[in-house]
C-alpha cells in the first residue's frame, strides 16, 4: 500500500503535465511544461545504464551517452564531458560493495515545444561505503536526450 501511495504521488505531477495548461497558470515553466508520452527505447537506455552501474559493468552502454553529457549527481558537483562523468561514476562504483537498486517506476516522455525526450526515474540505492556504513538513499534523476539519442544531461536527486 506504501508503496502505491508513493507511485501514484510520483507521478500524478507528471500526468498532470501532459493536460492542458490553465491560461492563467501562476507560474512559467523555465524548461517547459508542454509533454507527451515517448518512446519507451529511452526508458530501456536508462535502464541499462542502472542495470551497468548497479553491476560495476559501466563501460557495456557507453555508446548511449554523449561525449559532451553533463551529470550533475545528488552531491551537487556537475560533472562535464563522457571522460569525466565515467571516470567519477567508476571511482565511486569501485569506493563501494554490496550494491543494490530496486526501481520504483520511470516514464519516457518528450518535451513538445523542446522536441527533446527525457526519461524520468524513481528507485532505491542500497550499498556498504568505504567505511563500512550501511547506506540506503531514495533516488530521482531526469535524464535528457540530445537530438542523436544519447544522454546529453542526467540530473540526480536523493533523499534518506
Amino acid at each position: 500500500m506504501k508503496k502505491r501511495i508513493l507511485f501514484f504521488s510520483l507521478i500524478l505531477p507528471f500526468a498532470a503535465m501532459s493536460q492542458t495548461q490553465p491560461s492563467k497558470a501562476p507560474y512559467t515553466a523555465a524548461y517547459s511544461s508542454k509533454f507527451v508520452m515517448a518512446s519507451p527505447s529511452y526508458a530501456n537506455k536508462v535502464l541499462n545504464l542502472w542495470k551497468d552501474f548497479e553491476n560495476n559493468t559501466l563501460d557495456n552502454h557507453l555508446n548511449t551517452v554523449s561525449d559532451t553529457v553533463t551529470m550533475m549527481f545528488a552531491e551537487g558537483k556537475p560533472m562535464k564531458g563522457k571522460a569525466e562523468a565515467l571516470a567519477g561514476a567508476k571511482a565511486f562504483r569501485n569506493s563501494i560493495k554490496d550494491y543494490k537498486v530496486t526501481v520504483e517506476a520511470w516514464m519516457s516522455v518528450k518535451s513538445v515545444d523542446k522536441g527533446e525526450n527525457a526519461v524520468t526515474i524513481w528507485g532505491n540505492e542500497d550499498y556498504t561505503d568505504k567505511d563500512g556504513n550501511h547506506i540506503t538513499h531514495r533516488l530521482h534523476e531526469v535524464w535528457i536526450f540530445n537530438k542523436a539519442g544519447k544522454v546529453a544531461l542526467m540530473m540526480q536527486y536523493a533523499g534518506a
